[in-house]
Protein backbone atom coordinates (compact mmCIF):
# COMPACT_ATOMS: atom_id res chain seq x y z
CA UNK A 1 0.00 0.00 0.00
CA UNK A 2 2.80 2.04 0.49
CA UNK A 3 4.09 2.47 -3.36
CA UNK A 4 0.92 2.52 -4.13
CA UNK A 5 0.10 5.76 -2.33
CA UNK A 6 3.45 7.10 -3.50
CA UNK A 7 2.74 6.91 -7.27
CA UNK A 8 -0.86 8.72 -6.69
CA UNK A 9 1.31 11.76 -7.91
CA UNK A 10 3.14 10.16 -10.88
CA UNK A 11 -0.34 8.60 -12.16
CA UNK A 12 -1.81 11.97 -11.82
CA UNK A 13 1.08 13.74 -13.82
CA UNK A 14 0.28 10.71 -16.25
CA UNK A 15 -3.16 11.59 -17.22
CA UNK A 16 -2.68 15.41 -17.26
CA UNK A 17 0.44 15.42 -19.12
CA UNK A 18 0.13 12.34 -21.10
CA UNK A 19 -2.78 11.82 -21.98
CA UNK A 20 -2.77 9.11 -24.45
CA UNK A 21 -1.00 5.81 -23.26
CA UNK A 22 -0.26 4.42 -26.33
CA UNK A 23 1.17 7.46 -27.79
CA UNK A 24 5.12 7.41 -28.22
CA UNK A 25 7.73 10.18 -26.64
CA UNK A 26 11.03 10.19 -26.57
CA UNK A 27 11.70 13.27 -24.03
CA UNK A 28 15.56 15.43 -24.91
CA UNK A 29 16.53 14.95 -21.79
CA UNK A 30 15.99 12.82 -18.43
CA UNK A 31 16.73 14.90 -15.12
CA UNK A 32 16.23 14.22 -11.91
CA UNK A 33 16.06 16.75 -9.13
CA UNK A 34 16.22 16.09 -5.19
CA UNK A 35 18.39 13.95 -4.56
CA UNK A 36 21.73 15.62 -4.61
CA UNK A 37 23.62 12.01 -3.09
CA UNK A 38 23.07 10.65 -6.62
CA UNK A 39 24.67 10.90 -9.89
CA UNK A 40 22.21 11.14 -12.76
CA UNK A 41 23.56 8.15 -14.34
CA UNK A 42 23.06 5.89 -11.16
CA UNK A 43 19.33 7.11 -11.27
CA UNK A 44 19.12 6.29 -15.11
CA UNK A 45 20.69 2.86 -14.50
CA UNK A 46 18.05 2.16 -11.06
CA UNK A 47 15.00 3.42 -13.40
CA UNK A 48 15.99 0.87 -16.41
CA UNK A 49 16.14 4.54 -18.56
CA UNK A 50 18.07 5.85 -20.98
CA UNK A 51 18.28 9.64 -22.58
CA UNK A 52 16.94 9.39 -26.24
CA UNK A 53 14.77 6.21 -25.92
CA UNK A 54 11.23 6.32 -27.15
CA UNK A 55 8.39 5.65 -24.08
CA UNK A 56 4.83 5.49 -23.73
CA UNK A 57 3.16 6.69 -20.61
CA UNK A 58 3.16 3.32 -19.20
CA UNK A 59 6.48 2.60 -19.59
CA UNK A 60 7.34 5.70 -17.91
CA UNK A 61 5.22 4.97 -15.05
CA UNK A 62 7.35 1.45 -15.56
CA UNK A 63 10.39 2.92 -14.75
CA UNK A 64 9.52 5.22 -12.27
CA UNK A 65 7.74 2.66 -10.22
CA UNK A 66 11.43 0.94 -10.14
CA UNK A 67 12.74 3.93 -8.14
CA UNK A 68 9.98 4.15 -5.51
CA UNK A 69 9.62 0.39 -4.91
CA UNK A 70 13.38 0.50 -4.72
CA UNK A 71 12.74 1.91 -1.20
CA UNK A 72 15.40 4.71 -1.17
CA UNK A 73 12.97 7.55 -2.21
CA UNK A 74 9.81 8.64 0.36
CA UNK A 75 7.90 10.88 -2.77
CA UNK A 76 8.65 10.78 -6.38
CA UNK A 77 6.57 12.99 -9.27
CA UNK A 78 7.69 13.79 -12.54
CA UNK A 79 6.41 16.29 -15.26
CA UNK A 80 7.08 16.43 -18.88
CA UNK A 81 6.95 19.53 -21.24
CA UNK A 82 7.48 17.63 -24.57
CA UNK A 83 11.06 17.77 -24.67
CA UNK A 84 12.43 17.23 -21.20
CA UNK A 85 10.97 14.68 -18.43
CA UNK A 86 11.64 15.78 -14.76
CA UNK A 87 12.06 13.78 -11.99
CA UNK A 88 11.37 15.51 -8.34
CA UNK A 89 12.86 13.23 -5.66
CA UNK A 90 12.92 13.18 -2.11
CA UNK A 91 14.91 10.61 -0.29
CA UNK A 92 14.16 8.75 2.71
CA UNK A 93 15.22 9.50 5.98
CA UNK A 94 15.01 5.70 7.23
CA UNK A 95 18.01 4.39 5.19
CA UNK A 96 20.70 2.48 7.29
CA UNK A 97 24.12 0.60 7.23
CA UNK A 98 24.02 -2.82 6.70
CA UNK A 99 24.91 -5.09 9.28
CA UNK A 100 26.88 -8.03 8.67
CA UNK A 101 25.89 -10.63 11.22
CA UNK A 102 27.61 -14.12 10.03
CA UNK A 103 28.58 -13.68 6.64
CA UNK A 104 32.55 -14.85 5.95
CA UNK A 105 32.97 -11.35 4.08
CA UNK A 106 35.34 -9.18 4.62
CA UNK A 107 33.61 -5.97 4.99
CA UNK A 108 34.60 -2.25 3.97
CA UNK A 109 35.16 -0.48 1.15
CA UNK A 110 35.91 -3.41 -1.45
CA UNK A 111 32.57 -5.10 -0.57
CA UNK A 112 30.57 -1.87 -0.38
CA UNK A 113 32.36 -1.28 -4.19
CA UNK A 114 31.27 -4.61 -5.46
CA UNK A 115 27.77 -4.03 -4.55
CA UNK A 116 27.24 -0.72 -5.74
CA UNK A 117 28.68 -1.98 -9.20
CA UNK A 118 25.49 -4.03 -9.25
CA UNK A 119 23.54 -1.80 -7.32
CA UNK A 120 23.62 1.95 -8.63
CA UNK A 121 21.29 3.17 -5.58
CA UNK A 122 23.66 1.54 -2.66
CA UNK A 123 25.67 3.76 -1.15
CA UNK A 124 26.89 1.84 1.75
CA UNK A 125 22.86 2.05 3.03
CA UNK A 126 19.08 0.16 2.31
CA UNK A 127 16.17 0.92 3.31
CA UNK A 128 13.96 -1.85 6.14
CA UNK A 129 12.01 -2.65 3.01
CA UNK A 130 12.11 -2.08 -0.76
CA UNK A 131 13.59 -3.83 -3.86
CA UNK A 132 17.16 -2.32 -2.69
CA UNK A 133 17.48 -4.61 0.35
CA UNK A 134 15.89 -7.50 -1.99
CA UNK A 135 18.61 -6.98 -4.29
CA UNK A 136 21.46 -6.63 -1.62
CA UNK A 137 20.28 -9.90 0.02
CA UNK A 138 20.25 -11.65 -3.75
CA UNK A 139 23.70 -9.89 -4.23
CA UNK A 140 25.20 -11.23 -1.26
CA UNK A 141 23.55 -15.13 -1.54
CA UNK A 142 25.33 -14.82 -5.16
CA UNK A 143 28.84 -13.85 -3.52
CA UNK A 144 28.39 -16.74 -1.27
CA UNK A 145 27.47 -19.35 -3.60
CA UNK A 146 30.36 -17.97 -5.64
CA UNK A 147 32.95 -19.18 -3.06
CA UNK A 148 30.49 -22.49 -3.05
CA UNK A 149 28.09 -21.39 0.25
CA UNK A 150 24.12 -22.27 -1.03
CA UNK A 151 23.34 -19.99 1.77
CA UNK A 152 19.34 -18.07 2.89
CA UNK A 153 19.70 -14.67 4.04
CA UNK A 154 17.66 -13.05 6.05
CA UNK A 155 16.80 -9.54 7.19
CA UNK A 156 16.00 -7.63 10.35
CA UNK A 157 16.36 -4.52 11.74
CA UNK A 158 18.95 -3.75 14.35
CA UNK A 159 18.43 -1.82 17.27
CA UNK A 160 21.36 -0.60 19.30
CA UNK A 161 20.26 -1.05 23.22
CA UNK A 162 22.37 1.39 24.12
CA UNK A 163 21.12 3.84 22.07
CA UNK A 164 17.39 2.75 22.45
CA UNK A 165 16.76 3.28 18.69
CA UNK A 166 17.47 0.89 15.55
CA UNK A 167 21.21 1.73 13.41
CA UNK A 168 21.75 -1.29 11.23
CA UNK A 169 19.71 -3.40 8.73
CA UNK A 170 20.88 -7.09 9.46
CA UNK A 171 21.62 -9.84 7.26
CA UNK A 172 22.38 -13.07 8.23
CA UNK A 173 22.14 -16.61 6.82
CA UNK A 174 19.84 -18.62 8.32
CA UNK A 175 20.68 -22.24 6.53
CA UNK A 176 23.08 -24.05 6.56
CA UNK A 177 24.54 -23.16 9.64
CA UNK A 178 27.93 -20.72 10.58
CA UNK A 179 29.91 -21.83 13.42
CA UNK A 180 33.89 -21.26 14.87
CA UNK A 181 36.26 -23.69 13.37
CA UNK A 182 39.32 -24.77 13.43
CA UNK A 183 41.77 -22.40 15.47
CA UNK A 184 45.70 -22.25 14.33
CA UNK A 185 48.23 -21.12 17.14
CA UNK A 186 51.07 -19.29 16.69
CA UNK A 187 54.20 -20.28 18.40
CA UNK A 188 53.16 -18.06 21.63
CA UNK A 189 50.63 -20.36 22.41
CA UNK A 190 50.75 -23.86 20.75
CA UNK A 191 52.65 -25.48 23.64
CA UNK A 192 50.42 -24.20 26.16
CA UNK A 193 47.62 -27.39 26.79
CA UNK A 194 45.22 -25.02 28.80
CA UNK A 195 45.04 -22.63 25.40
CA UNK A 196 43.80 -25.49 23.33
CA UNK A 197 40.82 -26.55 26.41
CA UNK A 198 40.11 -22.78 25.72
CA UNK A 199 40.04 -23.19 22.12
CA UNK A 200 37.89 -26.17 22.37
CA UNK A 201 35.19 -24.38 24.36
CA UNK A 202 34.68 -22.21 21.76
CA UNK A 203 34.88 -24.59 18.73
CA UNK A 204 31.59 -25.18 17.31
CA UNK A 205 29.52 -22.40 18.96
CA UNK A 206 27.58 -19.45 16.35
CA UNK A 207 29.69 -17.29 14.62
CA UNK A 208 29.80 -13.48 14.32
CA UNK A 209 31.31 -11.38 12.27
CA UNK A 210 31.76 -8.68 14.94
CA UNK A 211 31.43 -10.68 18.27
CA UNK A 212 33.58 -13.80 17.48
CA UNK A 213 37.19 -11.94 17.41
CA UNK A 214 36.53 -10.41 20.52
CA UNK A 215 35.21 -13.54 22.65
CA UNK A 216 38.16 -15.73 21.74
CA UNK A 217 40.42 -12.81 22.76
CA UNK A 218 38.67 -12.16 26.12
CA UNK A 219 38.59 -16.02 26.82
CA UNK A 220 42.36 -16.14 26.20
CA UNK A 221 43.61 -12.89 27.66
CA UNK A 222 41.25 -13.66 31.10
CA UNK A 223 42.97 -17.28 30.94
CA UNK A 224 46.61 -15.77 30.65
CA UNK A 225 45.14 -12.20 32.98
CA UNK A 226 44.64 -15.03 35.91
CA UNK A 227 48.09 -16.33 35.57
CA UNK A 228 49.60 -12.76 36.02
CA UNK A 229 50.20 -11.82 32.69
CA UNK A 230 48.05 -8.62 32.79
CA UNK A 231 49.03 -6.97 30.04
CA UNK A 232 48.64 -10.30 27.36
CA UNK A 233 47.83 -8.98 24.16
CA UNK A 234 45.46 -11.39 21.56
CA UNK A 235 44.65 -11.58 18.08
CA UNK A 236 41.83 -13.63 16.30
CA UNK A 237 41.61 -13.15 12.89
CA UNK A 238 39.18 -15.53 10.55
CA UNK A 239 40.47 -17.07 7.93
CA UNK A 240 39.49 -16.03 4.15
CA UNK A 241 38.80 -19.95 3.53
CA UNK A 242 35.94 -21.42 5.49
CA UNK A 243 35.79 -24.91 5.92
CA UNK A 244 32.14 -25.82 3.86
CA UNK A 245 29.93 -29.00 4.79
CA UNK A 246 26.29 -28.85 3.08
CA UNK A 247 24.87 -28.14 6.41
CA UNK A 248 27.55 -26.24 8.23
CA UNK A 249 30.26 -23.57 7.15
CA UNK A 250 33.14 -23.50 9.66
CA UNK A 251 35.16 -20.36 9.78
CA UNK A 252 38.77 -21.30 10.55
CA UNK A 253 40.84 -18.77 12.88
CA UNK A 254 44.63 -17.41 13.20
CA UNK A 255 45.61 -16.81 16.93
CA UNK A 256 48.23 -14.87 17.98
CA UNK A 257 49.16 -14.41 21.40
CA UNK A 258 51.84 -12.03 22.81
CA UNK A 259 51.78 -12.71 26.97
CA UNK A 260 53.60 -9.80 27.69
CA UNK A 261 55.82 -10.02 31.91
CA UNK A 262 54.67 -12.03 34.31
CA UNK A 263 53.58 -9.34 37.30
CA UNK A 264 53.33 -10.31 41.23
CA UNK A 265 51.39 -8.48 43.92
CA UNK A 266 53.46 -5.63 45.30
CA UNK A 267 50.84 -4.86 48.09
CA UNK A 268 46.61 -4.20 48.48
CA UNK A 269 45.97 -0.66 50.00
CA UNK A 270 42.02 -0.63 51.51
CA UNK A 271 41.26 3.01 51.86
CA UNK A 272 40.57 4.25 55.19
CA UNK A 273 36.97 3.87 56.44
CA UNK A 274 35.80 1.32 55.21
CA UNK A 275 33.91 -1.82 56.85
CA UNK A 276 37.12 -4.23 56.17
CA UNK A 277 40.08 -2.58 58.15
CA UNK A 278 43.33 -2.87 56.50
CA UNK A 279 44.32 -5.92 59.58
CA UNK A 280 41.19 -8.25 59.13
CA UNK A 281 41.60 -7.93 55.10
CA UNK A 282 45.20 -8.97 55.21
CA UNK A 283 44.49 -11.56 57.74
CA UNK A 284 41.60 -13.32 55.25
CA UNK A 285 43.67 -12.66 51.92
CA UNK A 286 45.03 -15.80 50.42
CA UNK A 287 47.78 -14.02 48.34
CA UNK A 288 50.67 -12.01 49.69
CA UNK A 289 53.50 -9.50 48.27
CA UNK A 290 55.65 -11.22 45.85
CA UNK A 291 52.69 -14.19 45.07
CA UNK A 292 52.16 -13.76 41.89
CA UNK A 293 49.02 -11.45 40.53
CA UNK A 294 46.71 -15.01 40.44
CA UNK A 295 43.14 -14.33 39.26
CA UNK A 296 41.27 -15.88 41.08
CA UNK A 297 43.04 -15.21 44.46
CA UNK A 298 42.63 -11.57 43.77
CA UNK A 299 39.27 -11.61 42.89
CA UNK A 300 38.32 -13.75 45.97
CA UNK A 301 39.70 -10.59 48.13
CA UNK A 302 36.89 -8.47 46.21
CA UNK A 303 34.77 -10.84 46.94
CA UNK A 304 35.48 -10.83 50.58
CA UNK A 305 35.03 -7.43 50.95
CA UNK A 306 31.57 -7.05 49.05
CA UNK A 307 30.25 -9.95 51.25
CA UNK A 308 30.94 -7.76 54.18
CA UNK A 309 29.02 -5.27 52.89
CA UNK A 310 26.10 -7.54 52.17
CA UNK A 311 26.33 -8.41 55.43
CA UNK A 312 25.54 -5.05 56.97
CA UNK A 313 22.72 -4.50 54.09
CA UNK A 314 24.48 -2.75 51.51
CA UNK A 315 23.04 -5.02 49.15
CA UNK A 316 24.25 -3.15 45.79
CA UNK A 317 27.79 -2.54 47.53
CA UNK A 318 30.20 -1.72 44.44
CA UNK A 319 34.19 -2.33 45.56
CA UNK A 320 36.31 -0.76 42.98
CA UNK A 321 39.99 -1.76 43.11
CA UNK A 322 42.28 0.45 40.98
CA UNK A 323 45.69 -1.73 39.60
CA UNK A 324 48.77 0.31 39.12
CA UNK A 325 51.60 -1.56 37.39
CA UNK A 326 55.32 -1.00 38.21
CA UNK A 327 56.72 -2.62 34.34
CA UNK A 328 60.03 -1.85 35.80
CA UNK A 329 59.99 -4.36 38.52
CA UNK A 330 57.27 -6.66 37.49
CA UNK A 331 54.54 -5.65 40.34
CA UNK A 332 50.88 -4.39 40.53
CA UNK A 333 49.47 -2.77 43.27
CA UNK A 334 45.61 -2.68 44.02
CA UNK A 335 43.96 0.85 45.77
CA UNK A 336 40.56 -0.32 46.93
CA UNK A 337 37.35 1.66 47.58
CA UNK A 338 33.68 0.85 47.55
CA UNK A 339 30.54 2.84 46.93
CA UNK A 340 28.03 0.89 49.38
CA UNK A 341 24.91 2.20 48.20
CA UNK A 342 21.61 2.09 50.24
CA UNK A 343 21.20 0.29 52.96
CA UNK A 344 18.34 -2.48 52.60
CA UNK A 345 15.93 -3.95 55.29
CA UNK A 346 14.16 -7.27 55.76
CA UNK A 347 11.30 -7.48 53.87
CA UNK A 348 9.44 -10.59 53.13
CA UNK A 349 10.52 -13.86 53.35
CA UNK A 350 9.13 -17.02 51.59
CA UNK A 351 9.95 -20.51 51.82
CA UNK A 352 9.58 -22.95 48.90
CA UNK A 353 9.22 -26.65 48.58
CA UNK A 354 9.18 -27.76 51.47
CA UNK A 355 5.67 -29.17 54.05
CA UNK A 356 3.55 -27.00 56.00
CA UNK A 357 5.04 -28.13 58.81
CA UNK A 358 8.71 -27.73 58.03
CA UNK A 359 8.01 -24.31 56.79
CA UNK A 360 6.66 -23.59 60.27
CA UNK A 361 9.22 -24.49 61.66
CA UNK A 362 11.95 -22.68 59.42
CA UNK A 363 9.82 -19.39 60.16
CA UNK A 364 9.42 -20.04 64.15
CA UNK A 365 13.62 -20.37 63.84
CA UNK A 366 14.23 -17.38 61.95
CA UNK A 367 16.05 -14.49 63.67
CA UNK A 368 15.79 -11.56 60.94
CA UNK A 369 12.02 -9.96 61.54
CA UNK A 370 11.11 -7.80 58.87
CA UNK A 371 11.94 -4.22 58.93
CA UNK A 372 15.76 -5.12 60.61
CA UNK A 373 18.79 -4.45 58.48
CA UNK A 374 19.69 -7.30 55.96
CA UNK A 375 22.34 -9.20 56.69
CA UNK A 376 23.09 -11.64 53.84
CA UNK A 377 25.14 -13.46 55.69
CA UNK A 378 22.66 -14.95 58.50
CA UNK A 379 21.25 -17.00 55.13
CA UNK A 380 24.27 -19.29 55.53
CA UNK A 381 24.23 -19.20 59.16
CA UNK A 382 20.53 -19.77 59.75
CA UNK A 383 21.77 -23.64 57.57
CA UNK A 384 25.01 -23.92 59.29
CA UNK A 385 24.94 -27.27 61.60
CA UNK A 386 25.88 -26.02 64.91
CA UNK A 387 23.66 -27.81 67.25
CA UNK A 388 21.45 -24.41 67.87
CA UNK A 389 18.49 -26.02 66.49
CA UNK A 390 19.00 -29.93 65.86
CA UNK A 391 16.09 -30.73 64.82
CA UNK A 392 16.16 -28.23 61.83
CA UNK A 393 20.11 -29.31 61.36
CA UNK A 394 19.07 -32.80 60.40
CA UNK A 395 16.91 -31.65 57.76
CA UNK A 396 19.39 -28.88 56.61
CA UNK A 397 21.95 -31.81 56.05
CA UNK A 398 20.23 -34.10 53.62
CA UNK A 399 19.61 -30.56 51.41
CA UNK A 400 21.15 -27.89 49.58
CA UNK A 401 19.73 -24.66 49.98
CA UNK A 402 18.97 -21.57 46.93
CA UNK A 403 17.79 -18.60 47.61
CA UNK A 404 16.54 -15.39 45.61
CA UNK A 405 16.93 -11.74 46.72
CA UNK A 406 14.48 -9.47 45.53
CA UNK A 407 15.35 -5.73 45.74
CA UNK A 408 12.85 -2.64 45.96
CA UNK A 409 14.43 0.41 45.53
CA UNK A 410 11.26 2.48 46.21
CA UNK A 411 11.12 0.98 50.01
CA UNK A 412 14.48 0.04 50.02
CA UNK A 413 13.66 -3.26 51.39
CA UNK A 414 14.71 -7.14 50.25
CA UNK A 415 12.25 -9.75 49.95
CA UNK A 416 14.04 -13.05 50.43
CA UNK A 417 12.54 -16.96 48.77
CA UNK A 418 14.33 -19.47 49.94
CA UNK A 419 14.61 -22.61 48.36
CA UNK A 420 15.19 -26.44 49.73
CA UNK A 421 16.05 -29.00 47.44
CA UNK A 422 17.69 -32.21 48.18
CA UNK A 423 21.21 -33.42 47.64
CA UNK A 424 22.42 -35.80 44.91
Amino acid sequence: MKHAHLLLPVLFLISACLPVAAQYHQPKTIQFKGAPEYTDQELLAAADLKNGMTLTSVEINQHSKRLVDSGVFEKLSFSFDGENLVYSLQQSDALYPVRLENLPFITGKDLDATLHARLPLYHGKVPVEGTLLDDVRTAMEGMLASRGIHAALTSAPFTDLKLQKMTDVSLAITTPSVQIGEFHLDSGGAQDPKVKEVLAELTGLPYSMENTPDLIATNLGNYYRDKGYLEVEVRAEPQSTPVIAPEIVSIPFHVSIAPGSLYKLSSVQVAPGLLVSQANFDHQSHIHPGDIADGPLVRENWMYIERQYHNKGYLKASVHAMPSLNRAEGTVGFAVMVEPGPIYKMGALTIQNVSADLRAAMLAAWKMPAGSVFDEGAILGFFATHGANPALERVFVLVDVKYDLSLHDDTQTVDLALRLERKH
